[in-house]
């Protein structure tokens, strides 16, 4: 125990941890500020959808498609002239903040097109019968009726992003990733690459549980 509670404060594990969560909260909100409305509009630009554009709606899956299919790893490493270019540095917990949205945002919009198509079309066709516009039917019907989809795809993307801020870790990223390459895998220190690991685990538990608790409180099904 007392071998545990060295390492913890030789690598400065808890500094690690809210990098970690630092870095992940400002992708996840970028990531969400951008992929929500893809997701809408893939949905909506449908064939049978409030606005119908085939164009628009085969070049947004097509978009969708290629982010979900490049490694992180890769995308952070081609990303590293245009983090440098938007942060000032392309290391450290700013410079992974921009490549950790970009890699989260088509996964958000998968999500989000994945939600909303779980409302049943009667109510939508309800809601146009009643007089209600496109923009009424999109925020009063299809999100106000995903909402517990929403806060569990949350959940999804925020591990998701934890795992891939770990990952980061091989590029000069800050957090978790970074204490475990630098002081475990460089220095051949397993001790501390199993510590970081449990803690990850513990992390996303956490997670995962409160999030599982919040959609369950709002889901009224």
């Amino acid at each position: 125990m007392d071998q545990i509670i060295e390492i913890l404060k030789r690598v400065e594990i808890f500094q690690g941890i809210a990098d970690t969560l630092l870095m992940v909260a400002f992708a996840t909100i970028i990531a969400y500020f951008i992929g929500v409305p893809m997701g809408i509009l893939v949905v909506t630009t449908e064939k049978e959808g409030l606005f119908p554009n085939r164009t628009i709606h085969k070049i947004l899956n097509a978009i969708i498609n290629l982010g979900r299919s490049i490694p992180f790893i890769i995308l952070l490493i081609a990303l590293i002239p245009i983090t440098r270019m938007i942060i000032g540095t392309s290391i450290g917990v700013k410079g992974m903040i921009i490549p950790l949205a970009i890699g989260a945002i088509p996964f958000v919009a998968r999500l989000t097109e994945n939600s909303l198509k779980e409302v049943d079309n009667g109510v939508i066709e309800a809601a146009k019968c009643m007089g209600c516009t496109a923009l009424e039917i999109i925020f009063k019907i299809y999100l106000v009726e995903t909402i517990p989809s929403l806060v569990r795809g949350l959940a999804i993307t925020v591990i998701m992003l934890i795992g891939y801020s770990a990952m980061s870790g091989a590029v000069g990223g800050g957090g978790l990733g970074n204490i475990a390459i630098e002081n475990g895998y460089y220095r051949f220190d397993t001790k501390t690459m199993l510590i970081v690991l449990v803690v990850l685990i513990i992390l996303v538990q956490i997670i995962q549980i409160m999030f599982d608790f919040v959609a369950k409180k709002i889901d009224k099904k």
